[in-house]
């Protein structure tokens, strides 16, 4: 038989260029400890509840430790078990991971790239010390022309080793690894709260206790069988939650979360392929960019599968993705992560899912399209009240020029009410269609629109003819009648040549040199 060789790059495609965030290196190092925390907890080795993964971040020294409490590795399979590349024991279906390539990420990203594993009851610990900065190096020289194999390569690079444990910690088992000396270039690593904020939506981590629908979601999964991976993680000795809030921010002000919409889905063969909830808000416009928690994000084993806008595609609109917050977790063991875990591999099941996701998404694009409309409507009868009350102050204030400006401005709002008494009929007529989702978006712009104690709720617009009747120019009454009415004139000549605001500035001016 031939022997094959893997040249160097190959070591390249699995570090440098894999990935397009370096902070992947944390969702990967997380997603090993979770199957070690799992097989633990299966082994009787300790509770759920004790099992933690723990990062610290040393800026000073440039240094990264991720730890956790489970298995940890025997010695006698470390070597095998770290030195092998893409040879896992673990089973796809079973595991979080199991290419048997994410612990090689962190060679891209630091100088020297440390594992460290004790194992229960044994007397060493084991390490493994890659020599990251020299792996860069040599495949550049066989880049150049000095051609390394891939074997070559690791066998330079690698160094194992046993060392003595301490007499206390014969019965611990552990796992750590330790990213030292981050390239410069890679400060991101050590930014602790773009860190926190990062795991917070890809980790497979607790919804915070602030966030009001949690429980619901708890109970929804209880109540249906269904299984989410919760894990301990902590940062700097902080503990990592999901940070989904009630509230959010548009540009048309705070919208509110009024309730939660699950939704489930199955194959042919009634089989649950996943299931998700979304966030019914007001949808008042998309979510601002700046807020963490925009979009609807799909998951695998609770740990996020590409980004914010991964399912953005699927909508009619693509920016109807970002009036929602939401999560869907694949379930099916046919929906397998590509070895990025920015989407799927391809396949029948994965074909039947994004069927029907764009089914719902379509219900979605509605759902969000109504209550954009029940915006307009609530902003045009909003728009009426603030526009009539406005007229009527500079009536009062004597701010028009002459009639006819007056006449224009009452002919303009008279347009402006007709089009809120319209908007005011189509809200009463989505009231009546008995629509629950609708009716709860309605009632929360009702509420927001309630007056405050004491506030005047009725606009008395006098409109009589035989009213005496201010303007502009009778400010001016040191100058005479043919004074103010020639300035009358000039101030209609204005407004009739420039966009308002500039006339209005013009005319003040004017003003302010006239008295």
């Amino acid at each position: 038989m031939s022997e094959y060789v893997f040249g160097a790059n190959i070591l390249e495609n699995l570090t440098t260029g894999m990935y397009q965030d370096s902070r992947v290196i944390y969702r990967e190092y997380i997603q090993n400890a979770c199957d070690q925390i799992d097989k633990a907890v299966n082994q009787g080795l300790l509770d759920k509840d004790e099992a933690k993964i723990e990062i610290n971040l040393d800026k000073d020294e440039r240094v990264i430790l991720i730890e956790d409490n489970a298995t940890g590795i025997k010695s006698e399979d470390f070597i095998r078990t770290l030195g092998n590349i893409a040879d896992s024991d673990k089973r796809l279906g079973e595991n979080k991971g199991f290419r048997g390539i994410g612990r090689l990420c962190g060679l891209a990203y630091c100088k020297t790239l440390k594992f460290k594993a004790k194992y229960k009851g044994e007397k060493v610990i084991s390490v493994m010390t890659c020599d990251a900065e020299k792996m860069r190096g040599l495949i550049s020289e066989s880049e150049s022309g000095k051609k390394y194999s891939a074997q070559e390569v690791l066998n330079k690079i690698y160094k194992f080793e046993q060392i003595p444990a301490d007499k206390s910690e014969i019965n611990s088992h552990w796992f750590k690894v330790e990213l030292i000396n981050i390239n410069q270039e890679n400060f991101d690593l050590l930014d602790f709260l773009g860190v926190k904020n990062y795991l917070a939506f890809n980790a497979p981590v607790p919804y915070q206790n602030s966030f009001i629908y949690r429980s619901e979601i708890y109970s929804y999964i209880k109540e249906k069988g269904f299984k989410l991976d919760e894990y301990n993680i902590y940062i700097d000795g902080e503990q990592i939650f999901k940070k989904y809030e009630a509230k959010h921010k548009t540009s048309k002000g705070e919208d509110d979360i009024l309730r939660l919409k699950f939704q489930e889905f199955y194959d042919e063969n009634k089989t649950l392929i996943a299931w998700g909830w979304i966030g019914v808000s007001c949808f008042k416009a998309v979510i601002d960019k700046d807020c963490l928690m925009r979009g609807i994000r799909l998951r695998k084993d609770n740990i996020q599968i590409g980004n914010q806008d991964t399912l953005q595609k699927f909508f009619k609109e693509e920016r109807g993705v970002h009036y929602f917050i939401g999560e869907i977790f694949c379930v099916s063991p046919e929906l397998i992560p590509n070895s990025q875990r920015d989407y799927f591999n391809e396949n029948i099941t994965r074909f039947e899912f994004e069927k029907q996701l764009k089914n719902y998404f379509e219900y979605l694009y509605k759902l969000y399209r109504e209550g954009s409309e029940i915006s307009s409507d609530f902003s045009k009868i909003d728009q009426a009240a603030k526009k009539e009350l406005e007229l009527e102050e500079k009536i009062k204030s004597g701010d028009f020029i002459n009639n006819a400006q007056r006449e224009q401005a009452i002919e303009a709002l008279d347009k402006i009410k007709s089009d809120a008494e319209k908007a005011e009929a189509r809200i009463s007529r989505k009231k009546n269609l008995n629509n629950e989702i609708t009716i709860r978006i309605i009632a929360q712009y009702e509420r927001d629109k309630e007056p405050e104690a004491g506030a005047e709720t009725e606009i008395k617009l006098d409109l009589r003819p035989e009213q005496k009747i201010k303007y502009r120019t009778d400010r001016l009454s040191s100058r005479s009648k043919a004074e103010r009415k020639l300035i009358s004139k000039i101030y209609s000549i204005i407004y009739n040549s420039v966009e308002a605001k500039t006339a209005e500035t013009i005319i003040a001016n004017i003003e302010a040199e006239l008295k």
